[in-house]
């Protein structure tokens, strides 16, 4: 009979072995990617396929979340007597914190989803193994094309997801609550600064990669059978939801710390 202490140490050693192997996984796919030859005819069919699937869900989440955030910070402004400064705090939170949010959870939700289930129903069909009976790295072949992509796809959204949520923001701010289309540009000119765009196109950046990475993951190791997959697609989706969410607070810290924000 298990000891106490022993059945908890067990989910425990368990999900650190994913870890590694996840870890294990990336540095494959970082190793693979400047392999030759490049699949180039992959890469831009799983990119297509990635952006087919969030272009549109991803304008229509920015619109209302643009929105609910310049009406929160134009209703809180109001009540300190700082309206002028709504354009500039609502569109500095949707570029450094929403956009890149925004875009990994529909790059992970739905893209990677689908990503790992293809993944996966290769797997069970033993596709993947005899790949590598033939000799060709699965890695190199399926799951570099399809983190690039989505890679790609993250930083392409991210750009939307800025511009969407500031005109919504900025439309809402200046139709719904009677702001000043001057005072709202101009303080967004006033406080906003070039880095952070970089941040908000790096944490994209890592983001994409890291839910293609998850995803490849689950796929590659299917419990067994479809209802397997079916599992494996779900903890993708879990797993990429809470490591983003841990990321964007490790990179949003070391962010404010690093670099000073812009004087009035």
């Amino acid at each position: 009979m298990n000891s106490p202490g022993k059945s908890h140490h067990v989910p425990v050693s368990a999900g650190l072995g994913h870890v590694g192997k996840m870890s294990t996984l990336a540095w494959q796919v970082l190793r693979a990617m400047p392999r030759r030859p490049f699949q180039v005819r992959e890469c831009v069919q799983q990119a297509w396929f990635f952006a087919s699937v969030t272009i549109l869900p991803t304008a229509m989440v920015a619109i209302p979340f643009g929105a609910v955030i310049a009406m929160q910070l134009g209703s809180l402004t109001q009540q300190i007597g700082a309206q002028s400064f709504t354009g500039a705090a609502s569109a500095l939170a949707l570029l450094q914190q929403a956009s890149p949010l925004i875009t990994a959870l529909l790059v992970a939700g739905a893209g990677g989803s689908a990503m790992c289930a293809d993944i996966g129903a290769r797997a069970i069909r033993e596709e993947i193994a005899a790949m590598e009976v033939l000799g060709v790295s699965p890695v190199h072949r399926l799951i570099v094309p399809r983190v690039v992509g989505a890679v790609l796809v993250s930083l392409l959204l991210n750009g939307l997801v800025s511009v969407v949520g500031v005109l919504g923001g900025y439309f809402f701010n200046v139709v719904l609550q009677g702001g000043t289309p001057g005072a709202y540009l101009a303080s967004f000119n006033a406080l906003a600064q070039l880095p952070d765009l970089w941040v908000s196109e790096f944490k994209a950046l890592l983001y994409g990669f890291v839910a293609g990475v998850v995803a490849a993951y689950r796929g590659l190791n299917p419990a067994g059978g479809p209802k397997g997959v079916g599992d494996a697609v779900n903890q993708a989706v879990v797993i990429t939801f809470l490591l983003l969410f841990l990321i964007n607070l490790v990179i949003t810290g070391i962010y404010l710390q690093l670099v000073p924000p812009k004087g009035l």
